[in-house]
């Protein structure tokens, strides 16, 4: 950590050279002789990086940014203060703190937060900023594993984030991520009642909940409709074989909630597909990840088009719907469209449907964007339709 960074006269030539072509900046030859121009090439890339991410901290001054692959890693504020909320006692220790984005906002929750980072430069950047927002926090230069193992201390409850990186390639399975969290419950179960694990999205629930063996909640994470994490919650005391799964949809301010059990999915059953009435319906990311696909009609009082196609329908408004809405203006099976098609602009969506939007795009000689939508999918029939749509 190169505390020159934090100078006046730096800090202002990082402010107004945000938006520098950042290869130029960095084979240029820096103003200052304390800092390189490598070096200012990286803390602009990273606080571009936590604009939107990051606000409170892109926001706050005397920020020190790591490199970009942390501000990459790091959970977004929306996200982790939703994950502040699911933290249980007062005494909390973040395993994997990294840039110390979760530890803040646990920080703002409960008193007594651990933060460990092996990492020596990203754990003093960490303890710099949190200083500078002001919050509340113990850092821990070491592996947070062989802190949490030599350490006399229980927790209340242990926050990890795996890294998903091992010997400098990706790795999917949560048994190969750094650390083994499979292989080292035992020992975070002996040192706390609750275990929070972070992963990205791309592990299957009902295998990992199999690998986890004893998951009480499991919390999928859309932040704009886009699936951002996943949260498996181990309480020692309440393991279950069919945990709950909450979707939690974030936009900004506003959480959308919707909790179900995967064998309440498994047996429940439609019967009946339907036509496409006047409001169309296509769920959040969240849903669809969770594997939620016929409860929706139950909850939500919709009719479904097609097993196989995850959208919806109803004669009637429902304004609780979690994902987006749409009105239907008209509706073609695919050949009929192919004949009269007359858009020339309009968003594609593909549901079940044999042809990508791209293909279709170009087939079709339509442009992307304006406030048509055009949903091409299959009906109960197995017939292929476009449905002419407006968004609400």
């Amino acid at each position: 950590m190169n505390k020159a960074i934090l100078d006046t006269d730096i800090q202002d030539f990082i402010n107004k050279n945000i938006n520098a072509d950042i290869s130029r900046l960095s084979l240029s030859k820096s103003p200052f002789p304390s800092v390189s121009s490598k070096e200012l090439a990286e803390q602009i890339d990273s606080k571009r990086r936590a604009e939107y991410k990051l606000p409170l901290w892109f926001n706050t001054s005397s920020i020190y940014y790591p490199l970009k692959i942390s501000i990459e890693q790091a959970s977004s504020e929306i996200a982790a203060r939703y994950k502040a909320d699911l933290i249980r006692g007062e005494k909390v220790i973040d395993l994997t703190g990294g840039f110390g984005v979760d530890s803040y906002f646990f920080s703002k929750k409960e008193k007594d937060i651990t933060h460990c980072e092996i990492n020596k430069g990203l754990s003093e950047i960490s303890q710099h900023n949190a200083q500078v927002l002001g919050a509340d926090i113990q850092f821990v230069n070491a592996d947070g594993l062989e802190y949490l193992r030599i350490s006399g201390q229980t927790f209340d409850t242990i926050y990890i984030d795996p890294s998903r990186r091992k010997n400098a390639r990706k790795v999917f399975l949560l048994k190969d991520c750094e650390p083994d969290v499979p292989g080292n419950m035992d020992l975070f179960l002996k040192k706390s009642d609750r275990i929070i694990i972070k992963t990205a999205p791309l592990l299957d629930l009902q295998s990992t909940i199999s690998e986890l063996k004893q998951v009480s909640e499991v919390h999928v994470i859309s932040i704009k409709n886009e699936c951002k994490e996943i949260v498996w919650i181990i309480d020692k005391n309440d393991s279950k074989t069919d945990p709950a799964i909450i979707c939690a949809a974030l936009i900004e301010h506003k959480t959308q909630i919707y909790r179900f059990r995967l064998s309440e999915e498994k047996e429940f059953r439609i019967t009946d597909y339907s036509d496409p009435l006047t409001f169309i319906y296509e769920p959040d990311v969240a849903l669809l990840k969770a594997g939620c696909f016929k409860l929706i009609c139950r909850d939500f009082g919709l009719g479904k088009l097609h097993q196989h196609t995850h959208l919806y329908t109803s004669g009637k408004l429902n304004s609780n719907f979690i994902g987006r809405s749409f009105k239907l203006k008209k509706t073609w099976n695919y050949g009929a469209f192919m004949k009269e098609n007359t858009v020339r602009k309009a968003n594609i969506i593909c549901r079940n449907f044999p042809l990508s939007p791209e293909t279709l795009r170009k087939k079709l000689k339509i442009n992307d964007g304006g406030e048509e939508y055009l949903l091409f999918c299959t009906g109960g029939k197995n017939e292929l339709l476009v449905l002419n749509c407006e968004r609400l």
